[in-house]
């Protein structure tokens, strides 16, 4: 749980301003009420799955204040039943008894006005999750909310299945729809090669060294990027993709390596006689974060590319052993007494805030 947790909170690092508000304000949040078409209703076994996806999706924005009871009607009309008066939207919503297609309507409850409609598709009937996740993060961009487009995004891992055997995974974030894409051997530490989610990396182990491959998400192409011998993992990839930050034991003790894709040259980044690892891009590429135990213990530091000068920047808590970036932000893991928590902290300000309380 505690993993996927701080996976869900690494997301959300996509929709955080500089200045965070983790409570939010119950006034700004907009109240909804949804309501299924009657002459749709129940017609497939995902059809009390997709009340509750949605349900689920709104709450996770944390911009929407949800009705726990499902309401049906007519999906076709504008007109709102008087018991949700003091709403300030209906969504409407039909579910065909195809399982691929949604139609939503989002309705102020105040005139009856049609503020958003749209219709959505998925390709088969196990990837409904989508539907949702598209339709929601579509509407709360139409209301003027902080984007949540992440919920969109396909997720990758990986799944022991037996002694020297795994799988490759993909899914949403929910994790209602998850399929495998590559089987045989030992493959780990998948990492999508590009914000469109086209290619993914992963290790495989199926060698006499460690291998880094690249597979085309169209094609199912494969191809070899480079070996190392002890430990080898794609930790993070620039924006523009040509970049990769990886973690490469060679000589035994593990260190933060950038792999060029055009030039096809690999640069050392970190030189530490102990343990450096999970490298991330942070501000414009040009630093890192990652974690080491040069104090004894695991704890967050940051360095720039091409620099040997390092400096702390988890400066909270002990044993702070995981770490995700994005931009200026950096989410890290915080052993307190025995106990996980998940703190937000800045690269750019002595920023830091718990995200969790354990």
């Amino acid at each position: 749980m505690r993993y996927l947790l701080f996976f869900l909170l690494t997301l959300n690092l996509y929709s955080f301003d500089a200045v965070l508000n983790i409570e939010k304000d119950v006034d700004a949040k907009a109240t909804l009420t949804l309501m299924e078409d009657a002459s749709t209703a129940g017609s497939t076994v995902n059809h009390s799955k997709m009340f509750k996806l949605l349900v689920d999706d709104l709450k996770m924005s944390g911009h929407f204040i949800v009705d726990k009871q499902l309401l049906r009607g007519n999906f076709d009309d504008n007109t709102v039943p008087m018991e949700v008066r003091d709403r300030e939207y209906v969504l409407k919503y039909r579910y065909a008894p195809s399982g691929t297609t949604l139609s939503v309507k989002l309705i102020r409850v105040a005139d009856s006005f049609m503020v958003f409609q749209n219709n959505y598709s998925v390709n088969a009937m196990s990837r409904y999750p989508f539907l949702a996740h598209n339709a929601v993060v579509e509407f709360n961009a139409v209301l003027g909310f902080e984007d949540i487009s992440w919920m969109k995004r396909n997720i990758l891992f990986s799944k022991y299945t037996g002694t020297g055997q795994s799988e490759i995974w993909i899914g949403d974030y929910t994790l209602n729809f998850s399929t495998v894409i590559l089987r045989g051997g030992l493959n780990l530490f998948p990492k999508w090669a590009d914000a469109s989610q086209s290619a993914f990396y992963y290790t495989s182990y199926n060698h006499e060294i460690p291998t880094l491959y690249r597979v085309d998400m169209a094609t199912g192409a494969k191809r070899k990027f480079i070996a190392s011998q002890g430990m080898l993992v794609a930790s993070d990839v620039s924006q523009d993709g040509n970049r990769i930050l990886l973690t490469m034991a060679p000589n035994g003790q593990t260190d933060i390596y950038e792999f060029n894709i055009l030039t096809k040259r690999t640069k050392r980044i970190t030189h530490f006689s102990g343990i450096d690892v999970n490298g991330k891009y942070i501000g414009d590429e040009s630093r890192i974060a990652f974690v080491s135990n040069r104090i004894g213990r695991a704890n967050i530091y940051t360095k720039s590319i091409g620099s040997r000068s390092v400096s702390r920047a988890a400066r909270y808590g002990s044993n702070n052993d995981s770490c995700d970036a994005f931009g200026q932000h950096i989410l890290y893991s915080v052993n307190e007494g025995g106990s996980s928590n998940i703190y937000l902290g800045s690269v750019a300000s002595s920023y830091v805030r718990p995200l969790t309380s354990n």
